[in-house]
């Protein structure tokens, strides 16, 4: 993803968090996001967002070479279906990990 989300950035913004709860679990203080910073949530949105201009770019890319358009070439095409492959792949992993999060959380002793 050339734009300025990264995975890596969503990764570490999940290590961050995960610090925090480990912790919060052995001292329990308020834990406050950063200010000024970005929260997860909104992170998190904005890749999803970046995706899914990535599939929708790939998509219009390979209708335009379908159709004969003299403009694009089935470089720019495979290259664009590559990226968003990439992408969405990453944003699953991210997803397996917030869920495998979610679920040992749930399964923590009180």
């Amino acid at each position: 993803m050339s734009s300025g989300m990264s995975v890596d950035q969503i990764l570490s913004q999940m290590r961050v968090m995960r610090t925090n709860a480990q912790q919060q679990i052995a001292e329990p203080t308020p834990v406050t996001p950063p200010a000024g910073g970005a929260s997860f949530s909104s992170l998190l949105t904005r890749a999803i967002g970046q995706v899914n201009d990535l599939q929708h770019n790939s998509s219009e890319l390979k209708t335009r070479f379908e159709l004969g358009d003299p403009n694009v070439d089935l470089t720019q095409v495979m290259l664009a279906g590559q990226k968003a492959s990439l992408g969405f792949n990453a944003t699953l992993q991210v997803r397996n990990r917030l869920v495998q999060a979610y679920q040992d959380v749930l399964n923590m002793p009180i």
